[in-house]
């Protein structure tokens, strides 16, 4: 388990992993989860320290999984995609360098819990809450380091509600976190409810990837609670075959069959999934479960995570053989965030106006050019 000093640092507790079954329910999970890498071990089975990971308190970032997403590990070292996204490896410990914030979201946060970097619409932040602490997360500085309760409180969400009624250029709510679905029915209903009572808020959107971490999330009364609510879209977060699960399926297919349109984004991640065999497994994976590629995401530049950067060249190399082998239908659209930009940038070899020693420059849909910083 973790625990917070009085200095706000993160201090892991050992302790005897309670055995609980991959297919349990999901409250049950959830305070079942593994947080450190010799309680994960010793859930596996697997004896003695682990060298090769870090301490969740010198990461800065907590570290949690669920039993689902723990039983899908096939081997006990960081070469597994599974460990690497979900165990704090030593590697991030020698990418300290960038920036925590890297999209300056603090800045654009116009009242508690809602982010504006787009003109007709926001990112509202639900809770800090995860299933499972992916050690890639844009938000994992952020998320540790903010000083709001780990839920957003019922004022906040009614203060969110009323700057959208006086913002009605804003035509689309994203609602993630953390996670959203980490929320019980109950809430989460009362925020789309919240959100649906703004006429001028005419599409929302969730960013989950409980779909994937602990699919028994996915019931059939929060997909009730969804149905309600519509149009509502939803963006999971497979990033590697291996999630692909008979679970992981059906969870999708609930949602699908709720008339949520379900969509991906995977990152890439050096690795994890820096190869062109296995993005090609994935997205075909994906769209059998009637999952569409939304996005393929250039791995941000957050600290903590550089160690999962992909090097441009070989990103848009690995982008031209997706191209060759796969169906439109199964291709998504590769793009970076670029920091103190106002959109992502869909990202091809035309894109790339030049190469300079430590990064490149890229030409945006409106014409601007922004440097990036290359690993």
């Amino acid at each position: 388990m973790t625990r917070r000093t009085a200095a706000g640092r993160i201090r892991s507790m050992s302790r005897t992993p309670r055995r609980v079954s991959p297919g349990a329910p999901w409250p049950v999970q959830m305070r079942a989860r593994l947080r450190t890498p010799e309680e994960l071990a010793r859930w596996l089975g697997k004896a003695g320290p682990v060298p090769w990971a870090a301490d969740p308190e010198s990461s800065g970032w907590p570290m949690a999984v669920t039993p689902y997403y723990a039983s899908l590990i096939r081997e006990w070292s960081p070469r597994d995609p599974i460990v690497r996204m979900c165990v704090p490896l030593r590697e991030e410990l020698r990418h300290r360098g960038l920036p925590p914030d890297p999209f300056d979201e603090e800045g654009h946060t116009v009242v508690p819990g809602v982010i504006r970097r787009y003109a007709d619409r926001v990112a509202l932040c639900a809770t800090r809450e995860c299933a499972v602490r992916c050690r890639h997360c844009t938000r994992r500085n952020e998320l540790v380091t903010n000083a709001n309760g780990a839920t957003l409180a019922a004022a906040d969400a009614a203060r969110a509600a009323e700057w959208l009624r006086r913002h009605p250029e804003v035509r689309e709510a994203l609602v993630t976190g953390g996670d959203p679905l980490c929320l019980s029915d109950r809430r989460l209903d009362e925020l789309l409810g919240a959100l649906r009572a703004v006429p001028t808020v005419r599409v929302i959107r969730i960013g989950t990837r409980m779909p994937v971490l602990l699919p028994a999330r996915i019931t059939r009364s929060v997909c009730r609670v969804l149905r309600r609510h519509h149009p509502v879209w939803l963006n999971t977060h497979f990033n590697h075959p291996a999630e692909i699960t008979p679970a992981s399926a059906e969870a999708c297919r609930r949602l699908v069959d709720a008339g949520v349109p379900v969509g991906n984004q995977t990152v890439l991640l050096r690795g994890v999934n820096d190869d062109a065999r296995t993005l090609e497994d994935l997205f075909r994976g994906l769209v059998e479960i009637r999952v569409r590629p939304y996005y393929l995401l250039h791995c941000d530049p957050v600290r903590g995570a550089g160690h999962f950067r992909v090097p441009l060249r070989r990103a848009l190399r690995l982008v031209a053989m997706m191209r060759r082998r796969l169906t439109g239908l199964a291709i998504p659209q590769f793009v970076i965030d670029v920091p103190g930009g106002e959109s992502k940038v869909p990202l091809a070899p035309g894109a790339v106006v030049r190469w300079t020693r430590d990064g490149a420059v890229i030409r945006g849909p409106d014409g601007r050019h922004w440097t990036v910083r290359d690993p």
